[in-house]
């Protein structure tokens, strides 16, 4: 394995290289940065919504209840 001399021709062929990887590398850590955020985001907002369709089942259990409750089981209006 040779080293190259930085002030040889094929060096600069090498750091133009490694500067592409360098900007490749910056890009993928942004990206993976941003669809880390948006995996968060979209978490919360799952837990919003589970959260919501658990108080609207409570909700409409509880309607459904009075909805479908016996007639007989009510006290008599209050002008009897």
């Amino acid at each position: 394995m040779t080293t190259q001399d930085p002030r040889s021709p094929g060096s600069d062929s090498l750091e133009a290289r490694l500067e592409e990887l360098e900007t490749r590398l910056a890009f993928q850590e942004h990206a993976l940065s941003e669809m880390s955020d948006a995996l968060a985001d979209a978490r919360r907002e799952s837990e919003r919504n589970a959260e919501l369709v658990r108080r609207m089942m409570e909700e409409l259990k509880s309607s459904r209840a009075s909805f479908l409750a016996d007639p007989a089981d009510e006290p008599p209006p209050p002008h009897y």
